[in-house]
């Protein structure tokens, strides 16, 4: 007889995390080492230090791999100065590969660092007074807000709720400190740095946990997307007085795994406001101590709601609160805001929207991207807020400067909002090949194309007002939320695609998935005949997605025969 397989109690990640001495080991003995990489699970540790080890598989030769590295910052809501902005650009000619890449959770990442240049690169990075710890890793991640600067009075108390929501939630641990700034505290939102984890214990989180916070109708940050989602409901004075919780949303699924899928979060109940970070920190709880720590695959939050029910969650967190949420409050129907173009501030100051196409900001032929904005920076001390689609906004902007801003961009081949197309605006991709370790095929690199040809379907056919979001993955993961597009394209094999269609740009709606294995060069024409039976079937104001939910999947498919 066969030896009985022992039962795997934990994944072999987990026990890394709990070996790792909160952070450092084996970290810390292979920073200062002559290899050009880390060892496996030095790697798992370097996560929760903002940074993943990556293979330029461009550049790898034959079975050698080519290690970089890609450093992502935690940039709360998204908001940086003009001096933050500059030290970043200046940090990516010297030690990154020139470019400034935008997430799509309003942080920035850097591509291309080498490791004997790791150490250098993230004390720069936090001697500009930002932090990279917990920007990756099974932790709370970059907190997320309504990026546009105080438009009415409420934008700014989201984003300083952010703020202090994301301070409380950093990692306790000294490693960071002790690792990368030779014990010297530059940068930490704690008034102190310790070696316990009150909040996520010794292991951390059985996987990441993404938190995001807005508006009532502004769904910029994709709300039921999030692990929490917190929309602020504000009194007579306009102060917040609480919020409307939204639980279990996450995007990742895998193709092969049919108990993997999106997931839209439940909406939960309403919290007062002075109540909100211990029923925050409560569902923290929660899913430390019962997310899957065996099967990494199983082991997000929105998988422990799908098991249990939301009625079985809510009794539970009542359990370590004390107390009882109150009914969700009815709010008026989400819209998806770019904030692109010129819009007033509430101090009478401007800020600009500049669409960001695929989120990376460089020089490449007439669109000298990164040097216009880098101008605009040095010039005129604006404000920067990174965007949920991977745009930027700039802040505070007087308004006898706003002539020679746009004067600017355009010199630099930069077009603004209004010379834009719809289909451009709205589409998104994650970095994919040649860099991240999970793709299997192209996104950001292929979306251009696609986008470009689609776009001429979508004029000939009269639909160019029509607010339709195209996202590109180049894994299942979906990084560019995807799952909630008018159209989504999924990397399901080297130069093929799942294609969904039918979500809400408002991020209440999942699509559908409806033709499988596209090869990219018949993306367009697979998606040509919906957009055409649309343009000829549709009711007065129905959009794309609307649309097909009402006449169906079966119809699509009989179109596109």
């Amino acid at each position: 007889m066969g030896r009985k397989r022992k039962k795997r109690t934990k994944s072999k990640i987990e026990k890394i995390k709990e070996s790792s001495d909160y952070l450092r080991a084996p970290l810390a003995n292979e920073v200062g080492t002559d290899s050009s990489h880390f060892g496996k699970e030095a790697i798992q540790v370097l996560k929760f230090h903002g940074t993943y080890q990556q293979d330029d598989r461009d550049l790898r030769e034959g079975r050698d791999r080519h290690y970089i590295f890609m450093i992502r910052g935690r940039i709360p809501a998204g908001k940086m100065t003009a001096d933050q902005y500059l030290a970043i650009d200046d940090i990516a000619d010297e030690y990154a590969d020139g470019t400034l890449r935008v997430t799509t959770r309003q942080a920035f990442q850097l591509h291309g660092v080498i490791k004997k240049e790791l150490k250098d690169t993230l004390q720069a990075i936090n001697d500009s007074l930002i932090t990279t710890l917990g920007a990756c890793g099974d932790i709370v991640r970059n907190v997320m807000a309504t990026p546009a600067p105080d438009i009415d009075g409420r934008q700014t108390q989201v984003q300083s709720f952010a703020d202090e929501l994301s301070d409380i939630l950093l990692p306790a641990t000294k490693a960071y400190h002790e690792v990368w700034l030779n014990g010297d505290k530059v940068y930490s939102g704690k008034e102190e740095v310790t070696d316990s984890e009150p909040l996520y214990g010794h292991s951390y989180l059985p996987r990441k946990f993404k938190i995001g916070i807005t508006l009532p109708k502004d769904n910029s940050i994709d709300a039921h997307t999030q692990d929490i989602g917190l929309v602020a409901l504000f009194d007579d004075q306009n102060l917040i007085e609480g919020f409307n919780v939204i639980v279990g949303g996450g995007m990742g699924m895998n193709h092969r795994k049919e108990n993997t899928f999106p997931r839209l979060g439940d909406d939960l109940g309403y919290v007062p406001k002075e109540k909100i970070v211990e029923v925050v920190k409560g569902i923290i709880s929660i899913q430390r101590d019962h997310g899957d720590r065996k099967n990494r695959k199983q082991a997000r939050m929105k998988y422990l709601i799908h098991k249990w029910g939301l009625e079985k969650f809510e009794k539970e967190l009542i359990k370590r609160i004390g107390f009882e949420l109150e009914p969700f409050r009815e709010l008026p129907e989400f819209d998806l805001d770019l904030y692109l173009g010129w819009n007033q501030q509430s101090d009478g100051n401007w800020f600009l929207g500049v669409s960001i196409e695929n989120g990376r900001i460089k020089d490449e032929g007439e669109l000298q991207l990164k040097t216009a904005l880098r101008k605009i920076a040095q010039e005129y001390q604006t404000g920067v807020r990174l965007t949920p689609n991977h745009n930027v906004l700039l802040t505070d902007i007087a308004e006898a400067d706003k002539e020679a801003i746009t004067q600017l961009l355009h010199d630099h081949g930069v077009l603004l909002d209004d010379e834009i197309s719809n289909l451009i605006k709205y589409s998104m991709a994650c970095p994919a090949l040649p860099t991240c370790g999970l793709a299997i095929t192209e996104s950001e690199r292929a979306l251009p194309d696609v986008i470009r040809d689609l776009d001429e379907v979508v004029h000939d056919l009269g639909l160019e007002d029509e607010k339709l979001s195209v996202r590109m993955t180049g894994c299942p993961n979906g990084c560019s939320r995807p799952y909630v597009a008018d159209i989504g394209f999924v990397g399901r094999s080297l130069d093929k695609y799942s294609i969904f269609i039918g979500g809400d740009p408002n991020g209440t709606r999942l699509n559908t998935k409806y033709k499988d294995l596209v090869e990219r060069k018949d993306l367009v024409d697979e998606v040509q005949p919906l957009l055409e039976h649309y343009s000829e079937n549709r009711s007065q104001g129905e959009s794309f997605s609307d649309f097909w939910n009402r006449v169906g999947l079966s119809e699509a498919e009989q179109v596109t025969v």
